[in-house]
């Protein structure tokens, strides 16, 4: 009998804001409404292959209300996903489709999405990161029993607990993350 595989860790990624340029609108961060929209962020590629090498698993966890408001097509979002998929090295994307008011379990802030992941690509949350622009992101990572870093200064949201870091891009999101490898303060 062979043991299973050891748990390893993860790098859970919001998408728009943190991967791709979030789209401001009055304020406000939003996802691109089309592939024309989409602007992956240019250091993201280098920064996550640092983590892929260093024995993470990436995965992507993003909300997507505007499909259950009927603002943007199911097909939209996943061709951006799938853009996403091409140009960067993540192992996964969890999507949460619902709006607050469906009351599922996995739209940030709550953990679904990264529990789910963790348990289908066999992930020690405890080892893992959590790496957003929004409250909803630190939240989430801190429910499933994520570190989290927080990327921008959080569009002036209020955090209902502070992230262990906050970055101003995910290249520094990776260099924190390495950083803490490197002093055992997993």
């Amino acid at each position: 009998m062979t043991a299973a595989p050891a748990l390893r860790p993860a790098a859970f990624l919001d998408r728009d804001g943190v991967l791709n340029r979030a789209i401001i609108r009055s304020g406000k961060p939003h996802p691109p409404a089309s592939l024309e929209e989409l602007e992956i962020v240019p250091e993201a590629g280098e920064a996550l292959q640092r983590l892929k090498e260093a024995g993470f698993a990436l995965v992507v966890v993003t909300n997507q209300p505007d499909v259950a408001r009927g603002l943007t097509p199911l097909a939209v979002v996943e061709a951006i996903n799938q853009r996403i998929r091409k140009a960067l090295p993540v192992d996964a994307v969890e999507m949460c489709l619902h709006d607050d008011l469906d009351g599922c379990d996995c739209r940030k802030p709550k953990p679904g999405m990264l529990t789910r992941a963790a348990e289908r690509l066999r992930i020690d949350l405890s080892l893992s990161f959590m790496v957003g622009d929004r409250w909803r992101d630190i939240a989430a990572g801190r429910a499933a029993g994520c570190r989290t870093i927080l990327v921008g200064e959080g569009y002036g949201e209020r955090l209902a607990s502070p992230p262990e870091a906050t970055v101003a891009t995910i290249t520094e999101a990776v260099e924190w993350i390495l950083e803490s490898l490197r002093n055992g303060a997993t």
